[in-house]
């Protein structure tokens, strides 16, 4: 069983909503307080996004494609989507996650297709992100119906502009919930802003040497224009660190990731699965039902753990470890077939995307 170390895959994630929801506000968000990390874009309309700050940053050129001739989903084949991923995953570009900002006409799961058919090895679908307009939802439902089938193909949900839905914005947020039928995190929020870590590692600004991040031009002491707590974003969902020097079972972990609960976001880490691989840790990659196992060779020396984090949102992290617990497993001897259910889902050895995508 043993297998090469996969190379680093640069995570794609689809950002999409209906015109006004507030994608291009998120994004900017994300630029703003992405942590050090180098976000490569592909939108429609290039004017939107703050120009004077990505020059700064050194963002404008190498790490943004613009696209002005319609929708994504529409203008492009996968093939001349690779090409755009292309210029945005060089090594040179020093790009950590990209985000395509679809256009508000876009259709997300043609996207969502035309990314897991991508033959670009060095990228991997990091999830479908719906914006939704708190404040003109029913409007919006009213005039674009399609949207309850978009809500149901998402990832995460954010729910924009909470503070001016009318009456306050709860029937909404559970309106939502009950229309993201895939256990998908809904997100509330204000002016965009989520906690960049749903959707990719923030790097510390100290790391990134010789570039400004744009956390440098900004206040670090938590506060954003309108004097709010930026710090007060963790509120919006819940995190779970899970350690273990005992191996996971292979089936008990494969039951646990094929029952995980409504809204739990994220999954990253590496698994120990002991006698059942000896040579190999794997690296799992798991946003919203789609999930991913990469081999990665043990180091010599170096220490066999488990190192999970889970993100969500309304998760229950006491039980989420109690049943990670119990897919711990000390017995010596591996059963010959235990692995099955994890090679499914290890790029290259799954039959395809039907079967190795999602889980």
């Amino acid at each position: 069983m043993e297998q090469r170390p996969t190379s680093r895959q640069i995570p794609v994630v689809v950002l999409a909503g209906f015109l006004g929801s507030g994608k291009t506000t998120l994004l900017n968000h994300l630029l703003h307080r992405s942590g050090g990390s180098r976000i490569g874009a592909i939108v429609n309309d290039f004017g939107a996004i703050e120009i004077d700050a990505m020059a700064v940053a050194g963002a404008l050129g190498d790490s943004t494609v613009s696209l002005g001739n319609g929708c994504l989903c529409c203008a492009v084949d996968p093939g001349e989507l690779d090409v755009y991923l292309e210029r945005l995953a060089r090594p040179a570009t020093g790009v950590d996650v990209i985000v395509i900002e679809a256009s508000g006409l876009a259709e997300p799961q043609e996207l969502v297709r035309m990314l897991l058919a991508s033959e670009h090895p060095g990228i991997v679908y990091g999830g479908l992100v719906e914006v939704v307009d708190a404040a003109e939802f029913d409007g919006t439902r009213a005039k674009h119906p399609e949207i309850d089938r978009h809500l149901a193909l998402a990832d995460l949900v954010v729910v924009n502009k909470l503070d001016q839905a009318a009456a306050g914005g709860e029937r909404v947020l559970g309106l939502v919930r009950s229309l993201s039928d895939r256990g998908a995190a809904v997100v509330p929020a204000t002016y965009g802003r989520i906690d960049p870590e749903f959707l990719f590692d923030c790097r510390p600004g100290e790391e990134r040497i010789g570039q400004l991040s744009f956390d440098d031009l900004h206040d670090r002491h938590g506060h954003d224009d309108d004097g709010t707590h930026e710090g007060h974003l963790h509120t919006a969902y819940d995190s779970l660190s899970f350690a273990s020097e005992l191996p996971l079972d292979p089936r008990g972990l494969m039951t646990f990731l094929d029952g995980r609960p409504e809204g739990l976001y994220r999954i990253k880490g590496y698994v120990d699965f002991g006698p059942y691989d000896t040579r190999n840790r794997y690296a799992v990659h798991a946003v919203g039902r789609f999930l991913r196992f990469y081999p990665e060779a043990w180091g010599p020396g170096e220490e066999r753990l488990t190192q999970l984090v889970l993100i969500g949102s309304g998760i229950d992290a006491a039980a989420l470890r109690k049943e990670l617990e119990a897919c711990t497993n000390d017995a010596p001897h591996a059963d010959e077939h235990g692995m099955w259910g994890v090679l499914r889902y290890v790029q290259g050895l799954a039959e395809g995307p039907d079967d190795g995508d999602e889980a």
